[in-house]
């Protein structure tokens, strides 16, 4: 049960991150570049200066390390691109699919059997995020399809660490080296997507966001969501995130107004996803074997 509050409290964390992505003035690329960058330095200086551990994980491990890191640097910078296109409430909506795609991905690179259950759950979401995109205009359509690019891309990289932390990766250690490896894709990327100078376009009180973004929602809510991975499984986790959307629609609520922007329709397709994540730990239950 402590496991899925702590869960729950990093889901709120985390949908503090389209927020950031909203009033965070740079383009997508360049909130992914500083944020990767600064989130580097942070874990690093974490783990050499207060934990004094080593920041080398073994050459077979920082590979896929890496690895990650570029598929969690393309999934930020398509899931802030769908924030800029958009809105915080349809792009939330839009990741909710990750349980879908990872009730597919998660038995394919785990080699077990797929479970009806998650299918089915996965499909109720898809048939919530279908009621959405009916329900906005069509000039957002672009900006949920993106969203979704970035939900299927987010429902394969836990299924990795949770690979990598139960075979003895420590949390913050990784963070470090896949920070690295979104940092390097960011820049790759940066020339394709805007100029080198918007990286230095400041306004306002962006660093002050970014730092929050960074140290808050990257390297502490990063390692976090590694940690719980140790005991939670890639599908659990990922369906709990899909309430992301409740509590980053009813913030942006709040703070930018947006639900003049949404239609009953919109809170339907809402209603159906999280349906389906309260329906989850109900078959679990069901399908689990009595212990004898």
């Amino acid at each position: 049960m402590k496991h899925y509050v702590q869960l729950h409290l990093l889901v709120l964390l985390l949908a503090a991150t389209a927020l950031l992505g909203e009033v965070i003035s740079l383009p997508a690329v360049g909130v992914v570049v500083w944020r990767t960058a600064v989130a580097a330095v942070g874990a690093a200086v974490w783990v050499a200066l207060i934990r004094r551990l080593s920041l080398w994980p073994g050459a077979g491990v920082v590979g896929p390390l890496l690895g990650v890191g570029v598929i969690v640097g393309v999934h930020w910078i398509s899931f802030f691109q769908a924030v800029k296109m958009t809105n915080v409430s349809i792009c939330l909506a839009g990741l909710a699919a990750m349980p879908l795609f990872t009730a597919l991905t998660e038995p394919w690179l785990e080699k077990r059997r797929v479970r009806p259950f998650e299918v089915l759950l996965g499909l109720l979401i898809l048939a919530g995020v279908g009621t959405i995109a009916g329900a906005i205009q069509r000039q957002d359509l672009a900006g949920l399809a993106v969203a979704l690019f970035s939900a299927f891309l987010a429902a394969i990289f836990p299924v990795l660490n949770r690979r990598l932390v139960t075979t003895g990766g420590d949390p913050l250690t990784m963070v470090m080296w896949e920070m690295l490896g979104a940092l390097c894709v960011a820049l790759v990327l940066l020339p394709f997507m805007t100029d080198a100078g918007s990286l230095f376009a400041w306004k306002g009180s962006d660093w002050l966001w970014l730092l929050a973004l960074a140290l808050g929602c990257t390297v502490f809510a990063h390692s976090f969501h590694i940690r719980l991975l140790k005991t939670l499984s890639a599908y659990t986790v990922n369906l709990a995130i899909s309430f992301e959307p409740l509590y980053g629609i009813i913030a942006a609520a709040l703070l930018f107004g947006e639900y003049k922007q949404l239609t009953p329709m919109y809170y339907v397709g809402l209603g159906t996803i999280l349906i389906a994540n309260i329906a989850h730990p109900v078959c679990v239950r069901m399908t689990r074997k009595p212990v004898m």
